[in-house]
């Protein structure tokens, strides 16, 4: 009576542990065993580090840059807010100097949001927040051009449509502005970390596929007393590069990222906050004149737009070294310009916060001037003090928002050079990683393949 016919599988699986207890199938086992590793190892270590230089690229080309429109769209707006008090304030005939700063900072903020919505594939959040910009925008551009036109009539209404406007900016724009902003930022975080991961299933495959064959090599020298094995060799020298280059590059690019974040993208974002800050302690100086100090805060029966000033230049500036009000001449510790200097790069990136420094002081003072002015009856001495050119708060303004832009310069161009390195020592390991595994499997099974010739 015949056997009942085996499955095939079976069949393959009986010849396979009757050739394993030969020497020539074990060979062929480790051989094909030698060359799954390796190419385990290339493809891992390939994808790996295709998805660190994908993030690199990301914080480069896609994330910081869009990081950098949100502030500037906030920026934007919060100058376009400052520029409209300010016109407000020198009268009806508003100058042409100060009319084409306001329609620059709204055209800039019109333009980037259209870029941002082109190129902001994100979250939900974050396309809410650039619908919110779109469709406030024009109703706070149509209160300022009201207000104008009350103001050049000499209509006090003029004032109330002006603080109307600032309070849509400031409880809508502003608002949304900041969300964007915060939203992109947190995508250039997540790029930075994606970026910066170390390729442990990489690095692990690597240590396994040497290990397999100094194993390979050992059995061979001990089985045939000879020392070395050619392909074994051949392999393990191409192991070993891809797996030394794999550390290096990573190295090299995650030291050149770090200083790319600190020195770049966290300098860049502590600057901005500044610059937004001393934009919109501006605005409030500017505002506590429009509204000759009718608008008071419900809690504490304060000058609302003083109150919201002092608190913009706390955050900016502190209370400086004395502790004892605005005298002080170096910004208090954790201050937005102590961190600012902290995070410079260079005499180029320091010099221009140490200059800001020295002019939000003198701004200081000179609004310490202005509101006593102000508080005692002298608007007009107030109002000189405040948008009156030389010698007046207008002025160091300018000048810290002049002296911020050059930092900002100067971290934006650190943060390209070494973000750029970053991502260049990721160059070709890649292809690189791909080709020199093959190569080691080649060398493998033709190592092992030469053993199996001595059988024939």
């Amino acid at each position: 009576m015949s056997q009942p016919q085996q499955p095939a599988w079976r069949e393959g699986a009986t010849r396979l542990r009757a050739a394993a207890t030969t020497e020539p199938g074990r060979l062929r086992i480790i051989g094909a065993a030698l060359a799954a590793v390796l190419a385990v190892f290339g493809g891992v270590t390939a994808w790996q580090v295709s998805d660190r230089s994908a993030a690199a690229d990301a914080v480069v080309a896609h994330s910081q840059p869009l990081s950098a429109d949100a502030a500037s769209i906030y920026r934007s707006l919060a100058d376009a807010d400052t520029t409209a008090a300010s016109g407000f304030l020198t009268g009806g005939q508003e100058p042409k100097t100060t009319r084409d700063r306001y329609d620059q900072d709204i055209a800039l903020a019109s333009e980037l949001l259209v870029k941002a919505a082109a190129n902001t594939s994100g979250s939900d959040t974050e396309r809410r927040q650039i619908a919110t910009l779109n469709k406030q925008l024009p109703v706070y551009t149509g209160l300022v051009d009201t207000a104008r036109a009350n103001n050049r009539q000499g209509l006090p209404l003029g004032g109330a449509y002006l603080r109307y406007a600032s309070e849509r900016m400031r409880g809508e724009l502003l608002p949304a502005a900041s969300a964007l902003y915060e939203a992109e930022t947190g995508r250039l975080g997540s790029d930075y970390r994606d970026a910066k991961a170390w390729p442990w299933a990489a690095l692990a495959a690597g240590i396994v596929a040497l290990g397999a064959l100094g194993w390979a090599q050992r059995r061979n020298y001990l089985r045939t007393n000879r020392v070395f094995n050619h392909g074994l060799l051949a392999a393990t020298a191409a192991t070993a590069v891809v797996l030394l280059w794999l550390v290096a590059g990573h190295t090299v690019a995650r030291a050149e990222l770090d200083d790319s974040d600190r020195h770049g993208a966290q300098s860049l974002q502590v600057l901005n906050e500044a610059r937004i800050n001393s934009l919109q302690a501006r605005g409030d100086e500017n505002l506590t004149l429009v509204s000759r100090g009718s608008v008071l805060d419900p809690a504490t029966g304060d000058d609302l737009y003083e109150a919201s000033f002092q608190k913009d230049m706390k955050k900016l500036f502190g209370n400086g070294d004395n502790s004892g009000g605005t005298g002080g001449t170096a910004p208090a510790p954790g201050s937005l310009l102590d961190r600012a200097g902290a995070l410079a790069d260079g005499s180029a990136g320091r010099d221009p916060v140490a200059k800001a420094v020295t002019d939000v002081g003198q701004w200081l003072r000179q609004h310490s001037a202005a509101r006593t002015a102000d508080v005692s009856g002298d608007y007009k001495g107030a109002l000189q003090m405040v948008n009156g050119g030389k010698g007046s708060t207008g002025e160091s303004f300018d000048r810290v928002d002049s002296e911020l832009q050059q930092a900002l310069s100067h971290e934006q161009a650190q943060f390209r050079h070494t973000a750029d390195n970053g991502r260049g020592a990721l160059t070709g390991l890649t292809a690189g990683a791909a080709v020199l595994a093959l190569l080691a499997a080649t060398g493998a099974v033709l190592g092992i393949g030469r053993r199996l010739s001595e059988y024939r």
